[in-house]
């Protein structure tokens, strides 16, 4: 096993430092740093690497012994599980927290998006409505191959779409936070995202979200692409929330 002084490094924000502390441990484990077997550092060396209080070190340490990930031994220590033997799936703290974070970001873009898809309504050119129906179809086309062969062509053409609904709205606002939380999902959350829109967001009946914010565009109708727009992402939101499985 490699060197594990170096493992871990201090955490200095002052939120949810057990999670903080579980995360890194798991994220050690998933790279293969620390193997099953494998003894875990002493509560008070691990307090020192994270630069916390022993207290948040063994909160953390109980997070993921109720979650399989480590078992302790009477008087020895605590020990990497092995995966094939732990009793029932659970989510690993970073996937939790990657999930979380989609979430929030799916949440905040429901109002930001509707709202700016209730003023393109009224605002959109025809020009700006052919290059949304032509995105679209690209879009639909590249559904039509699955995940397997379009998965991120197909989810950086949605985000396409919704980014130019957003310009057709005239307020740069909207396009600012629109471009914030696309920067956010793109540079942190992308391998989540992906994984997600593989699992829950190809085929007809998710076309068919994506395809009543347009219509409501088309026939230039204000409510019913606000009501679409917020449809289509409470949706999405609630497929994730829904899955147990997502890493």
């Amino acid at each position: 096993m490699s060197d594990r002084a170096t493992l871990f490094d201090r955490i200095d924000r002052p939120r949810r430092l057990p999670d903080e502390v579980a995360v890194s441990i798991s994220e050690a484990i998933e790279s293969g740093q620390l193997q099953p077997g494998d003894r875990l550092p002493t509560e008070a060396e691990l307090s020192q690497r994270f630069g916390v209080a022993r207290t948040v070190v063994r909160e953390a340490i109980s997070f993921l012994r109720y979650n399989g990930v480590v078992e302790s031994r009477r008087g020895v220590g605590a020990f990497i599980a092995d995966p094939s033997q732990r009793s029932a799936f659970r989510i690993s703290p970073a996937c939790f927290e990657k999930r979380k974070q989609i979430v929030q970001l799916l949440q905040l873009r429901t109002g930001v998006q509707a709202g700016a898809s209730a003023i393109a309504a009224n605002t959109r050119s025809d020009e700006q409505m052919a290059e949304i129906e032509s995105i679209y179809a690209r879009m639909a086309a590249t559904d039509a191959l699955g995940p397997e062969a379009a998965l991120e062509e197909r989810v950086d053409l949605e985000l396409l779409l919704y980014r130019t609904i957003t310009q057709a709205s005239g307020n740069p606002y909207y396009a600012d936070v629109v471009a914030m939380i696309e920067s956010n999902i793109q540079n942190n959350l992308r391998s989540a995202f992906l994984k997600n829109a593989a699992a829950t967001e190809f085929g007809p009946a998710i076309l068919s979200e994506h395809r009543a914010v347009l219509d409501a565009l088309q026939a230039k109708d204000s409510e019913a692409a606000r009501l679409a727009t917020r449809t289509r992402f409470e949706r999405a939101a609630e497929r994730l929330v829904a899955r147990e499985d997502f890493v």
